[in-house]
């Protein structure tokens, strides 16, 4: 391969996926962009050492030891949907710091909200997400007057990449999902 062409596939756009959502969503979960493991396998947060399966499997029997279709299904049964930020962007690798700034295309979370008007919080897997939220979605939804008594929490990131938070730190914070849909 030439350069030229490394460059090209370096900096292609990448595509994220439709929301995991059932017919009762109370709860949304939001991250900014599958990882290139996620993408291989077209599944939400595919990549092994991402704890987000371990903590879904602790607070909603929906655990990595399921298909991933159960899992899917098994959050959908109990209120929680999971989508991303970002519809699209170009990004090397799968680091959110490496989302090249201007690419980024977002996901009609508004329309989604409008669908769904019993969604009540918004947990955000990330500072990454949250900060896309509030700078390219928020605004959206303040204009529209679509964001009545919706709850906002970011959540510590379930990427391995935050290295500074075990498992079991990272789900003591990931419980108020569980809580809310109480």
């Amino acid at each position: 391969m030439q350069a030229d062409d490394e460059q090209k596939l370096y900096l292609m756009r990448i595509r994220g996926f439709a929301p995991l959502v059932g017919k009762n969503p109370r709860v949304l979960i939001l991250g900014s962009m599958p990882s290139v493991a996620s993408l291989e396998k077209q599944q939400y947060y595919g990549k092994a050492r991402n704890a987000f399966w371990g903590i879904m499997g602790e607070l909603f029997a929906a655990g990595p030891e399921l298909d991933y279709t159960e899992r899917s299904c098994k959050l959908a049964e109990a209120g929680v949907a999971v989508w991303d930020v970002l519809a699209s962007c170009v990004r090397p690798g799968s680091l959110d710091s490496a989302i090249v700034a201007g690419s980024e295309e977002i996901n009609d979370v508004a329309g989604l909200l409008l669908r769904f008007p019993q969604i009540q919080h918004i947990f955000f897997n990330g500072r990454t997400a949250e900060q896309l939220f509030l700078k390219k979605i928020l605004p959206q939804l303040l204009v529209q007057q679509r964001f009545d008594n919706v709850s906002c929490i970011c959540l510590p990131s379930t990427s391995p990449a935050l290295a500074g938070l075990d498992f079991a730190g990272k789900l003591q914070q990931w419980q108020v999902i569980r809580e809310a849909l109480h």
